[in-house]
């Protein structure tokens, strides 16, 4: 088993050197004025200090716009994530900057209403490449954020960049999105990317896993009963009931959470580390031909079925999917809105609008991805004269 005295380890051979970065799309010099950090150490700073990670906060993780101050949002959970994979990565002896550039900037690209208003945009854009929100972050990064004066995007080092492109696998089919940014700044698509990058995605798992269950539970859409229908969660319960039966539930049911977060990242270390035992570079780790970072057969086995769990009883509970036929509304007419009258939109969006028919749709869409939750919601009062209902059931 993992002993604290484990988590203090350097770097190791197979980890990302930020003194052997492939560096970045464009050349910004080498000046001394920004602070003694490395190139994965500015990315992360970047990342935080940009707009799109400060909208992070509006923007939904499960529940649209909630009226509770306690449920998480897409900033919320990504500095969970971060904080997790912070911990596998020291424990791997992994660069720990560019393990939480990437925690925090993989749901960069959701647009407002999560999922929701994905299929919206996707629909949207079905005559021009359709729009996918793993793409649109690198478009973010890359593209749409303007922080300097003499070029565009945050212009990330291709280590953070190659790993938001491949944080599920090899890319064999890239969107036009990828696909373009790829030939201007190739990210060799075709490959695994670095345990970094393996790592933050599995800890975007564990997060999200775990903290659905405590806003589920919170805002009623699960009850404990209904975990026990797992064998590992029963038993988690039964674990913490009996160290604590004098306690109030609610506080149990955090301790559930944090307990599972811990057991699935100890799972998680000690299977990596037993995968990278022979592995003596980075490029190895690109060259393996499969993912390296992972759990044991048993957690993913159990992973699989808490994510079956979740779907069937929180993302598809029916008031879930009626709230999201409402977003997706929403979204749908705001586009329709834009495409019809582009002086709808704010003044620097609606001057730089195209008059390619491709080129025009992708704009949009560009324009509504930004927005968050509760501006969107604006937006369509403002237009249509009406609050849409039913965008929020907590």
């Amino acid at each position: 088993m993992l002993r604290l005295a484990d988590t203090g380890m350097s770097h190791a051979p197979f980890a990302s050197d930020p003194a052997a970065s492939r560096g970045r799309e464009f050349d910004q010099g080498t000046g001394g004025t920004r602070g003694p950090r490395s190139a994965f150490q500015r990315d992360r700073d970047r990342i935080i200090h940009s707009i799109a990670f400060r909208r992070l906060a509006g923007k939904a993780q499960v529940f649209v716009a909630p009226d509770g101050d306690h449920y998480r949002v897409r900033l919320t959970h990504s500095l969970e994530v971060a904080q997790i994979g912070r911990t596998i990565a020291r424990s791997l002896g992994l660069d720990e900057d560019l393990t939480e550039a990437l925690c925090l900037a993989h749901d960069i690209g959701h647009p407002p209403f999560g999922h929701a208003g994905e299929d919206a945009l996707d629909a949207a854009l079905e005559k021009h490449g359709g729009w996918d929100h793993n793409e649109h972050c690198l478009r973010v990064l890359m593209r749409l954020e303007r922080p300097y004066c003499d070029i565009v995007g945050l212009n990330l080092s291709w280590e953070v960049l190659e790993g938001l492109a491949k944080h599920n696998g090899p890319v064999t089919a890239p969107g036009w999105a990828l696909s373009e940014l790829d030939a201007e700044f190739p990210l060799q698509l075709g490959q695994w990317a670095s345990l970094e990058a393996q790592v933050a995605a599995l800890a975007d798992d564990i997060a999200y896993d775990n903290h659905d269950i405590d806003d589920g539970l919170r805002a009623g859409f699960l009850k404990v009963e209904d975990l026990m229908e797992l064998d590992f969660l029963a038993s988690a319960w039964e674990a913490v009931r009996a160290r604590y039966p004098d306690a109030d539930e609610r506080l149990m049911q955090r301790e559930l959470v944090r307990d599972q977060i811990g057991v699935m990242v100890i799972d998680l270390i000690e299977t990596t580390r037993a995968n990278i035992a022979s592995v003596g570079s980075v490029e190895e780790v690109r060259a393996a031909g499969r993912a390296l970072a992972g759990f044991s057969e048993e957690w993913a086995v159990r992973e699989r079925q808490l994510k079956s769990f979740m779907y069937e009883r929180l993302y598809y509970h029916p008031e879930q999917l009626n709230t999201a036929k409402v977003a997706n509304r929403v979204i749908a007419r705001l586009y329709a809105a834009f495409d019809q009258d582009p002086r709808l939109m704010t003044p620097g969006w609606r001057d730089r609008m195209p008059d390619d028919a491709a080129l025009r749709a992708r704009h949009i869409a560009d324009f509504i991805a930004g927005m968050t939750d509760r501006y969107a919601m604006d937006c369509y009062a403002r237009i249509f004269g009406e609050v849409p209902e039913g965008l929020s059931n907590v």
